[in-house]
């Protein structure tokens, strides 16, 4: 059962007290007017001399009603207990049919000013809501929001305040290990560059044995491996930054692109490797959406068995949003260790060794770009191994997109 919304319950709880306390006042008011109303009375006395003649009249005491009705003064009694039995419920009824309607009215105007008043109360709150919201939606890349509530100190400023405080805080933390990151993998490229160039100058010596040759290549894939690794590592920092300069662009021309330079290393694994690129216009940096579609091809590659395939599939929802399908085999992958191969450094376990093609970072670079973008990246268990990596984005900048679905 769905939860009535703070509003709504004080709105009820304003309502509420508001017809109770007219109740109450009503409950006294028509007391009051019974104890007031009159409880006897009178009535004009006529009399009147009836017989022939003065000698042998005879005195008859009537009352006669407003519409001249004579009563026999044996009837008084029982006539004037109904009278004043039927003024008085009169009176009591038109008090109370009349204080009901009354109280109805301004019942209900109480009602719609209290929700107006909650809604006017609860603004600051709803705010402090939909920027806590949008930042867990967007994770790290919108840290830099900032409440910001102004007017006189209250306890929703306060909260708003301490909120505040928290994200700077956060923000702070996250940009200063972006930088590190940035700054310790450029420092890294340096030797790591002068560490290829002196084992290529030892492998090409004519003086050098089969063995040295052996253990050079050795090293190359090594540094090679280690290279790819600090630019993953670069791009995963740059990919964490919310991209503001977009450019329209097509998911499908990209998804062509890659395909095609990667149809040589398919064709080495033995997996066939095929696309279906249907427009899938969006925003964002070419460059890195690029890299994210070349990371979700060389993953479904590398992370395949001979004989297998992978398809590339591009499309625009009905909602104007642009998808980017990877489809591929290989091995059976449970479902409760997907979410871990989106984080950094993640692999299978056959895929732990020193020599492994990917660094651990692709998944990671590739749900970083997307939220960048404004997206989101998951995956699902293919039913007959492997994966089926799905991302989606926004449509390109400028365009109003249609309703999402629900």
């Amino acid at each position: 059962m769905r939860r009535l919304s703070l509003r709504t319950r004080l709105t009820l709880v304003y309502g509420g007290l508001f017809l109770v306390g007219g109740l109450v006042v009503l409950g006294v008011t028509h007391l009051l007017v019974e104890q007031q109303l009159p409880r006897g009375g009178g009535v004009m006395v006529n009399r009147q001399l009836v017989g022939p003649g003065d000698a042998g009249a005879t005195d008859t005491v009537f009352f006669r009603t407003a519409d001249g009705q004579q009563i026999p003064v044996d009837d008084v009694p029982q006539y004037m207990a109904k009278q004043q039995s039927e003024v008085r419920d009169e009176a009591l009824t038109s008090q109370l049919t009349q204080g009901g309607i009354a109280l109805g009215l301004v019942g209900s105007a109480a009602i719609g000013l209290g929700w107006l008043v909650a809604g006017r109360v609860l603004a600051p709150l709803h705010r402090v809501t939909d920027t806590a919201r949008r930042i867990a939606r967007g994770a790290d890349l919108s840290l830099h929001e900032r409440i910001a509530l102004t007017g006189a100190d209250h306890e929703v400023k306060e909260l708003a305040d301490t909120f505040d405080t928290m994200v700077a805080r956060l923000d702070r933390s996250f940009e200063g290990q972006r930088r590190f990151v940035a700054n310790a993998s450029h420092e890294l490229r340096t030797p790591l560059t002068l560490n290829r160039a002196l084992v290529e100058v030892a492998m090409n010596r004519r003086t050098a044995s089969p063995d040295v040759i052996s253990l050079g290549e050795t090293l190359l894939e090594i540094n090679s491996r280690q290279e790819r690794l600090i630019t993953g590592l670069l791009l995963l920092a740059r990919s964490e930054h919310e991209v503001v300069d977009r450019q329209e662009i097509d998911l499908a021309d990209i998804a062509t692109h890659v395909v095609a330079q990667s149809v040589d290393e398919a064709r080495a694994a033995s997996v066939t490797l095929t696309e279906a690129a249907g427009p899938a216009p969006t925003g964002g940096d070419p460059v890195l959406l690029e890299r994210l579609a070349q990371n979700l091809v060389e993953n479904a590659i590398r992370h395949n068995h001979p004989g297998g395939f992978a398809s590339v599939t591009t499309r625009r929802g009905p909602d104007g949003r642009a998808h980017i399908e990877v489809t591929n085999t290989g091995p059976v992958i449970p479902a409760y260790e997907i979410p871990g191969l989106f984080e950094p450094f993640r692999r299978m376990d056959a895929d732990r060794l020193v020599t492994a093609k990917g660094a651990g970072l692709g998944l990671s670079i590739v749900r970083s770009v997307a939220r960048a973008h404004g997206g989101e990246a998951t995956a699902r268990p293919n039913p007959e191994g492997g994966l089926v990596v799905t991302v989606t984005l926004p449509g390109p900048p400028g365009r109003t997109a249609g309703p999402r679905p629900g």
